[in-house]
């Protein structure tokens, strides 16, 4: 897996099981490196759908990619407060400077007041029969939605308002001093 290191800008490649790109994000800009996960972070990035359609994220985001969990967390950091949206998914790998993972359809999202809902039951319902996951898939899938519970649950580190404020004003450093 190539190797990278905080001010590296790269892309983020979300695929479905059947090795098809679902959607492209066009900036991820490495602002911490640990050996077990990364932390990118971006501002109104281009988002390019499988359809072809393109979009703009509306808010400055941190996003924690993991070696070893299924599932990866993006804080969205709106003028309302910090909400998450959390992706079941692979652990990440990078190659040709893109952040690779496949997406499993089901979401954590963790509002603001902090109360969370678990998103999109049916569709991983329904992609786990059109696409054939066997039945060890499912249980890492379904591991992998404990775990990132039990995550928020107790408090982990990434979940912290001051730590994803502060990666911000380190995102904004690192932009700055490329413009330079």
């Amino acid at each position: 897996m190539q190797k990278v290191k905080v001010g590296d800008e790269l892309q983020i490649q979300c695929y479905k099981h059947n090795g098809k790109i679902n959607c492209n994000w066009h900036e991820a800009v490495i602002i911490d490196v640990f050996d077990d996960y990364i932390v990118c972070a971006n501002s109104k990035s281009l988002v390019t759908e499988a359809d072809g359609s393109v979009w703009k994220t509306k808010e400055p985001a941190i996003m924690y990619f993991f070696k070893n969990h299924w599932f990866n967390v993006i804080a969205q950091l709106k003028k309302t407060g910090i909400s998450y949206y959390c992706n079941i998914a692979t652990p990440y790998i990078i190659e040709d400077n893109t952040i690779k993972y496949i997406d499993y359809d089901l979401d954590l999202r963790i509002f603001s007041n902090g109360s969370y809902k678990i998103l999109d039951r049916n569709e991983y319902k329904y992609h786990k029969k059109l696409m054939g996951y066997s039945d060890i898939l499912d249980k890492s899938i379904k591991h992998g939605l404990d775990d990132l519970i039990n995550f928020y649950k107790n408090g982990n580190i990434i979940f912290d308002e001051k730590l994803n404020l502060d990666y911000r004003k380190k995102y904004l450093e690192i932009k700055n001093k490329q413009n330079v």
